[in-house]
């Protein structure tokens, strides 16, 4: 199912505080740069973060799923969970886990 306009409408409004969001349409959904760094993805109006070796356990803590897709008979699972429903009610709520992800993203462009 593709994202809705409104719905990445929604969650770039709600990540404006962060800085510059950018959204890039891509494989039916949305990538999300926040001053030029790639930090989320939202597939099937679902919003997913950037996770790393460390910030992996906040999300995990929180039963937060893994972004998962089947590629050739394959599941492949790549660096992103799945934004806590709470956070989704307010820039307040989604602050500390959109700036853990903005941060998963500056180590990857480090590395």
């Amino acid at each position: 199912m593709p994202i809705s306009a409104d719905y990445l409408a929604f969650i770039c409004e709600l990540l404006a505080p962060l800085g510059r969001i950018r959204s890039k349409r891509m494989f039916g959904g949305a990538g999300l740069y926040c001053d030029e760094h790639f930090f989320a993805i939202v597939i099937d109006d679902q919003l997913y973060l950037k996770t790393d070796a460390e910030n992996r356990a906040e999300f995990e803590r929180e039963a937060l799923e893994a972004f998962r897709y089947e590629a050739r008979g394959k599941i492949i699972q790549l660096g992103y969970h799945r934004a806590p429903d709470e956070a989704l009610d307010s820039p307040e709520r989604m602050r500390p886990w959109a700036r853990s992800a903005l941060a998963a993203a500056l180590r990857a462009r480090k590395s």
